[in-house]
């Protein structure tokens, strides 16, 4: 196949363009590399990219609508996985309108120009921080999720209320993946795992924001990656049973789905911390601090959907994974 992937440069788009270059499809690579964190370190994503046959590259912004429309002038894409966004909840407080260049306009972007080419399927990234205030556990795509706490999760949240729009007003199949907390090797230096590997082999204090009574449900990127690629290959259909005098929230009349992809297994963050400890070999020293604007507490997926539609759950467990972040960490810096 041939696939456009946006934010290819980035943690997750990097591994997602990989695995599919592996099985032998085309991907056409489309990133701002913007300065949110080291360029460096994405511009060493790339390289790894660009080495490898059948990838393309194509640097500019989801909201310059000129050249994405080009890009599709120029490309048939069979399906498109739109991984690009301004992400960082926290980062959402200091910067709104960065958040709607990217995550609005941007999105409105995609969804026009795959809508205009016939784009087979439209992937696109949404995120656990959509279920807001939500205390219901585990997370389920069934649930209401009208009350974020961040603008980082409205603008995700808009985003699958636009796809809903598109796919019901002109057919195109979307589907919307919420991601809970990825983590792995080639990972944002803003996430946890990156900050407190760093604080630690540098002796710094670790910051624990709740004074670490908070959970999360920490996905290893290869399971990520293996949930977005089974999605991308399953094309979204019309849910025969839904019922508008009962809507569920996630599936429709029209071509579009969501579904969590989560470890389904939430890990406390003080065990998640010791974890990186035993991996390094060095004790941290913790700075309990209180709660951030725009966090929650705890999260877990709910993946029955995910299971169902694809028969996939990820399963990595948090000692494996963060023993293989830790081996790339030490290798790359």
């Amino acid at each position: 196949m041939k696939i456009l992937v946006t934010g290819a440069a980035g943690f997750i788009g990097f591994h997602v363009s990989n695995k599919l270059l592996a099985r032998g499809d085309k991907v056409v690579g489309f990133d701002n590399l913007n300065d949110y964190y080291d360029v460096n370190l994405k511009q060493a994503r790339l390289d790894i990219l660009q080495s490898q046959s059948g990838f393309n590259f194509v640097k500019a912004d989801l909201h310059d609508r000129a050249t994405l429309e080009a890009v599709f002038t120029e490309h048939t894409f069979d399906a498109v996985i739109n991984l690009a966004a301004q992400a960082g909840v926290r980062y959402s407080l200091e910067n709104p309108h960065a958040y709607i260049d990217s995550n609005i306009v941007g999105f409105t972007n995609i969804l026009e120009c795959c809508r205009h080419h016939n784009t087979g399927h439209l992937v696109y990234a949404s995120s656990s921080s959509v279920y807001g205030i939500n205390s219901k556990l585990p997370f389920s795509v069934h649930d209401n999720v009208d009350h974020p706490i961040s603008l980082y999760a409205a603008t995700k949240k808009a985003n699958e209320l636009m796809a809903h729009t598109y796919s019901h007003l002109y057919g195109l199949p979307t589907t919307g993946l919420r991601f809970f907390t990825v983590y792995g090797p080639w990972g944002r230096p803003d996430m946890a795992l990156f900050l407190f590997t760093r604080a630690i082999l540098a002796g710094e204090p670790v910051k624990v924001f709740n004074n670490g009574q908070m959970q999360r449900d920490f996905t290893y990127i290869d399971d990520i990656v293996e949930g977005v690629v089974r999605v991308t290959d399953t094309t979204a259909t019309p849910n025969p049973n839904w019922n508008s005098s009962n809507p569920d929230p996630g599936t429709s009349s029209a071509p579009y789905r969501l579904f969590n992809i989560g470890n389904n297994s939430p890990v406390q963050l003080l065990d998640y911390i010791a974890e990186i400890e035993k991996a390094l070999g060095k004790t941290a020293d913790l700075e309990m601090l209180p709660m951030q604007p725009g966090d929650v507490a705890a999260t877990c997926a709910d993946i029955d959907a995910l299971v169902e539609a694809v028969n996939y759950r990820p399963a990595t467990p948090i000692k494996e994974g963060v023993a293989n972040f830790i081996n790339w960490y030490q290798e790359y810096t």
